[in-house]
């Protein structure tokens, strides 16, 4: 229930220096003087107060030496009287404080991302920046970090909410029109409704287009390295990393799995996935790899296909490949240049794995070809949760619909109604309008004490 007092270990569980436990509620800064001592009461003090003191069981004495900071309603992350606890890192002690509150039969431990949702509740925060918080807690690139940040700063919901109340504000003229239908009376021209329209859809689609550059921040770039035996493709994997990741070999088929690892290049996460060399084999365990290898081009978002001067190319293969992805996901990768640097081969980037040269040239293209050419900077407004750009796609929908019903000429009921859906699917974004179903599966996400 929204109104009990609830606990929760808010830094990670295990043996550290510092434990934080949170408890928020009405009666949060009450039922916690029932076991602190110290120099004052903390139903006296003010709020965003830190006050040192013990806390005391009847059964244990005293449990721990403890830092209790006081945060009184409105004026806390979850907008309700929060008290947090510090405590020295042992999980005997975290446990013991915990059993002693939910012992009283006034507080609960809190469910998965209790404290987030009740900042939403109270209207601390709107239900995008409440998802903006999973996403800051996750982040593991500085790119993904900051567009987390971005988000919980409030840009798109700052974004949002001003198009859904430019949708409003068209849909009262429509509004006024209807109260006034007898009197035939046109309080906005139609050729301007349908320029109000048309701003607003193509603020909408720059919202959706900027869903691919979003994503890439949030989620990183599956690279598959594919390729024949032989052309080096742990040998680049290990340049990348910077480290002897995966074997190298002039014996082909040495890799027989795929090996998966995790880079950062300019603040953007790539997985790469070495792949065993494509080509006919009676091996049953090379013949898996293979297999496995296809499927991790289907999977990829990117597949950087490798040649080398040696083995010349791969035509076959190539059209192999385009089974399973489309062209514009394929960067064409010549290795071995230190052996023919003038080498007639064609390729987007020309390397050696070797010496490293043309390595840089190739770190640019992944991050270009991640983005598809996409420009944004660190303050552009980027839609990264699927959710979101499902709102915005049917909000979209519906806008369209009032843009055909007005150049159609159709009865404003019909322009009224698409209007209202268009502003309730923008709505739900921000959280203005919402159900339990949605919350609860946005939260359940969270750790408990987030």
């Amino acid at each position: 229930m929204k109104e009990d007092t609830i606990i929760a270990l808010a830094t990670p569980p295990g043996v550290g220096a510092i434990s934080v436990i949170r408890l928020s509620g009405k009666d949060a800064i009450e039922i916690t003087d029932l076991f602190f001592e110290g120099r004052t009461r903390l139903v006296e003090s003010e709020s965003h107060r830190a006050h040192y003191g013990k806390l005391v069981s009847n059964e244990f004495g005293v449990i721990d030496d403890v830092i209790a900071t006081v945060y009184i309603s409105p004026n806390s992350y979850t907008g309700e009287n929060s008290v947090e606890i510090s405590c020295h890192g042992n999980p005997f002690i975290v446990q013991n404080i915990i059993n002693l509150f939910i012992g009283t039969n006034k507080v609960r431990l809190a469910e998965p991302g209790e404290f987030t949702k009740r900042a939403f509740l109270n209207n601390k925060i709107d239900l995008s920046q409440a998802e903006a918080v999973i996403d800051l807690i996750y982040s593991r690139t500085e790119a993904s970090f900051k567009g987390a940040r971005n988000q919980l700063d409030g840009l798109l919901s700052k974004k949002v909410d001003f198009l859904r109340k430019s949708i409003v504000n068209t849909l009262s003229y429509i509004e006024l029109e209807l109260d006034f239908a007898e009197e035939d009376v046109e309080f906005v021209n139609r050729n301007d409704l349908i320029k109000m329209l048309d701003e607003i859809i193509i603020e909408i689609d720059s919202l959706l287009e900027s869903y691919n550059v979003g994503k890439v921040i949030r989620d990183g770039v599956n690279v598959a390295l594919v390729g024949k035996p032989n052309v080096g493709k742990s040998s680049i994997l290990n340049y990348l990393l910077k480290e002897s990741r995966a074997i190298v070999s002039d014996i082909p088929g040495t890799t027989r799995d795929v090996i998966r690892e995790e880079i950062s290049i300019d603040g953007i996460l790539f997985r790469l996935f070495d792949t065993a060399g494509l080509r006919d084999s009676s091996d049953v365990i090379e013949k898996e790899g293979i297999l496995r290898s296809r499927e991790t081009v289907k999977n990829a978002d990117l597949v950087l296909f490798i040649e080398d001067v040696e083995q010349g190319e791969s035509q076959e293969l190539y059209k192999e490949l385009l089974n399973y992805t489309k062209p514009e996901r394929i960067i064409k990768v010549i290795n071995k240049i230190d052996i023919d640097p003038n080498t007639n081969l064609s390729g987007d980037v020309k390397i050696s794995a070797k010496t490293g040269s043309g390595f840089q040239l190739l770190t640019k293209k992944l991050v270009e070809s991640a983005f598809g050419g996409n420009y944004y900077t660190e303050k552009s407004v980027l839609v990264s949760n699927i959710r979101h750009y499902n709102c915005l796609k049917k909000s979209r929908e519906y806008l369209l619909n009032a843009h055909e019903s007005i150049i159609k000429n159709f009865s404003g009921e019909f322009v009224s109604v698409d209007l209202r859906n268009a502003a309730i699917s923008l709505g739900e974004i921000i959280g203005e309008v919402t159900n339990d179903d949605i919350l609860n599966n946005i939260f359940m996400q969270f750790c408990i004490g987030k």
